[in-house]
């Protein structure tokens, strides 16, 4: 018989007991050590994302000096000041300083009588005093630093009106563009963005669900599908400028007759070139197909074998399973990826350039053949400008942009929430 070993005595030595105290210890320590990092990344997030948001908030509001080529006083009526003007009044005014063919533009825009009585006030500021921002000075200077500002605007620009400005309002959310930066506006490119997403959901969400569940539920384990898997995962980090370049490429050029409308009859000149919103939102479509169909998956698997054993016990079959019980417990993880791959789309530039965005554009987009800008495109332009306000309009971009995107995303975390059945 073989001889057993003996068991050590760790109670008489006392260094078993030692040995466990010094293991737990050090155990203790690495994970208090941990616990601090992961804290301290925690914090600097915050943080950065504090310092992020305050510095557009600095650029969006402060004071401004502003010069006018005629002074206001001198365009009210005698006794009124420019403010207390009526639309009946700014109309006698606008037709004795205009010229007959500005004057007849802007009744064709909307009739001058129609319009609101602080319409008519900013008509007659921007058509006759026509301001011009000489200097424009943040948020946190304009509190510490108002009387040094003052004096300094008195001195440089002593023609100049030192006001607080909003450079975000709801005449910005509501204006095209335009060259001058208190009349310019942002919603030409809400609604290119907002048309773009909208397609890239509509063409992105169904196909990257299908392909997911193809591949998990109904694709073999063969070399074929093993390559189809292995491209898509490669698919997923390739650069955007790359899908800028696929879209230009195929939907802009091969596919021109049908993406710039020519062949549904749309004869419009400027979009005959397929540099349209439906070629920006398949391309954009195209970038995040691959990650909807990795989170797809990874939602999929993460559903239980013993849910589909059980389905399968009552006598459903296959795509009962999927329907009934498969996809309800993955929509939430499914979700979560169309969220941060529709929160990718939203800001991207690059592909969109590549594609045929244009930069400055003053009418809005009324159907998916037409040309489009984007807000990320839009605040790209204006950072590039050399005057101080258009840096002051960008940020206020963001602003619109970063709301934009948290009420998207706000709406898909409300219908995850709200369709997700969880496992009893």
């Amino acid at each position: 018989m073989k001889r057993m070993p003996e068991p050590v005595n760790t109670n008489s030595s006392g260094n078993g007991s030692e040995l466990f105290e010094t293991n737990v210890t050090a155990r203790n320590r690495k994970g208090v050590i941990w616990r601090v990092v992961f804290l301290s990344s925690t914090v600097v997030g915050v943080i950065a994302l504090i310092v992020l948001l305050l510095t557009i908030i600095n650029d969006t509001f402060g004071l401004a000096a502003i010069e006018y080529k005629v002074p206001l006083n001198e365009i009210a009526p005698q006794g009124k000041s420019i403010e207390e003007t009526t639309c009946t009044e700014a109309d006698v005014i606008l037709q004795e300083n205009v010229s007959k063919n500005r004057y007849r533009t802007l009744q064709n825009e909307k009739p001058i009588l129609e319009r609101s009585q602080t319409e008519c006030v900013q008509l007659l500021i921007f058509e006759i005093a026509k301001p011009v921002v000489k200097a424009t000075w943040p948020l946190s200077e304009s509190i510490t630093n108002e009387a040094e500002i003052q004096e300094f605007t008195a001195q440089k620009y002593p023609e100049a009106d030192l006001v607080f400005r909003k450079w975000i309002s709801k005449d910005f959310i509501t204006s095209s563009q335009s060259d001058d930066p208190l009349r310019a506006g942002i919603k030409t490119a809400i609604l290119g963005s907002l048309w773009i997403i909208l397609i890239v959901i509509l063409v992105a969400f169904p196909i990257g669900i299908s392909a997911a569940i193809y591949l998990e539920e109904y694709a073999s384990d063969n070399a074929v599908n093993r390559i189809i898997q292995t491209n898509i995962n490669n698919l997923a980090g390739v650069p955007s400028i790359i899908y800028g370049m696929l879209g230009l490429a195929f939907f802009v050029r091969v596919l021109e007759p049908i993406t710039s409308g020519a062949i549904f009859g749309f004869s419009d000149p400027t979009t005959a070139n397929g540099r349209t919103i439906i070629s920006a939102g398949l391309t954009l479509s195209l970038l995040i197909l691959p990650v909807i169909i990795i989170n797809a998956q990874e939602a999929i698997k993460a559903v239980p074998i013993s849910l589909r054993e059980a389905s399968y016990g009552l006598g459903a079959t296959k795509w009962q399973t999927i329907w009934f019980h498969v996809l309800p417990n993955a929509i939430p993880g499914i979700l979560t990826g169309t969220i941060l791959s529709i929160s990718r789309a939203f800001g991207e530039t690059a592909p969109l350039v590549v594609v045929g965005a244009a930069t400055y554009i003053t009418f809005d987009p009324e159907n998916i053949f037409s040309k489009f800008t984007t807000m990320p495109i839009q605040v790209y332009q204006w950072t590039a400008r050399p005057q101080d306000a258009f840096r002051n309009i960008a940020a206020a971009a963001i602003i619109v942009l970063l709301f934009l995107l948290l009420t998207i995303n706000a709406t898909a975390i409300y219908l995850r929430n709200r369709f997700s059945r969880r496992l009893v």
